[in-house]
């Protein structure tokens, strides 16, 4: 698999990576033995960085995912803190942070974590000083190597990347969401910030799969976070009407070239912008796990695809998403 570079980090990661999400919690049950199933063929395609973080099912996530990585100890793994708290910027705190960090170093066993996050904070936490020197203490102390942030808007995004500590950007990025192409890929490219491009299949709209028949279980935001009930609204289907994304789907259908999956098409898409390092899709299964790495097999798609994407996002999704994030 090709590899870039994680920005500050240092660290060359394969350019498809796995968020851990799916099997912590949110999309509806997936046995523990069908999560190590999903990571065990995902390291088996190559997938080098694995993606979590400490609310995903409570931990569960976590613990998985250290499980795992005691299998295979040279994977990288990023996690996120930050939302076991009221989002108010007063617990983004130093012994907030301490007391997270000791319970996500002991759910992965690892000391110090490769990569945390901090996991969509509050806007204003972003031009605290304070904030980022705790950080900077904390990687002082050994207890993470390095920290990035999880951001909800582009200008969020752009205020981390000024931040000098801060390794890499997670973003909401895919075919639906192309407004971080026009400042903030630049701008890490330029500061040398890596960018993890999360929600990278809009909550499984862009594989195709779905109809307007299609109903989510109970358990599922995808069924109870469409208006933005439990977290930002942006995280399920990338803030696009259910019924808007359908139409689009079908318009993106046929540019999927023989040989791939619209799932796949879409991932090639992200991974097709040059300051993208790696891109987290979940899996639920082995088969997914495989399918998703083997996106970065395929070729570049040419100019072309990419005009007519972009005319299909800016005919349907751009009047939806594109101010709001």
């Amino acid at each position: 698999m090709e590899k870039r570079v994680l920005g500050r980090t240092g660290a060359s990661v394969g350019v498809v990576g796995f968020g851990a999400w799916q099997i912590g919690a949110d999309w509806s049950e997936v046995s523990e033995a069908d999560a190590t199933a999903a990571l065990e063929a995902a390291a088996g395609a190559g997938v080098g960085f694995y993606d979590t973080a400490d609310v995903y099912g409570d931990g569960r996530s976590e613990r998985i995912v250290g499980a795992f990585r005691k299998a295979h100890p040279g994977v990288f793994v990023a996690t996120k803190m930050g939302r076991r708290a009221e989002q108010l910027h007063g617990n983004y705190s130093e012994a907030n942070f301490l007391a997270w960090n000791d319970d996500s170093r002991s759910r992965l066993d690892m000391t110090p974590l490769d990569l945390v996050q901090l996991h969509c904070p509050p806007t204003s936490v972003y031009g605290d000083d304070a904030v980022f020197d705790v950080l900077d203490s904390m990687v002082a102390d050994g207890r993470i190597a390095h920290y990035g942030v999880s951001v909800e808007t582009c200008e969020e995004a752009l205020a981390a990347i000024a931040r000098p500590g801060v390794a890499s950007v997670q973003i909401i990025l895919n075919p639906f969401r192309q407004k971080p192409l026009e400042r903030v890929l630049p701008a890490a490219a330029d500061a040398g910030v890596g960018i993890i491009a999360r929600v990278p299949l809009a909550s499984g709209l862009l594989s195709g799969k779905y109809t307007a028949q299609t109903e989510f279980a109970p358990d599922d935001h995808r069924n109870y976070n469409r208006q933005g009930d439990a977290f930002d609204v942006g995280e399920t289907f990338a803030g696009v009407d259910f019924a808007t994304g359908l139409e689009a789907v079908e318009r993106l259908r046929p540019l999927v070239p023989d040989g791939m999956t619209m799932a796949q098409f879409a991932l090639r898409w992200i991974l097709d912008q040059p300051a993208v390092t790696v891109v987290i899709p979940g899996a639920r299964n082995a088969a997914q796990a495989q399918a998703n790495a083997a996106a970065a097999d395929f070729s570049p798609l040419d100019a072309d695809l990419h005009a007519e994407v972009r005319k299909i996002y800016d005919d349907l999704i751009r009047p939806q998403v594109h101010h709001r994030w």
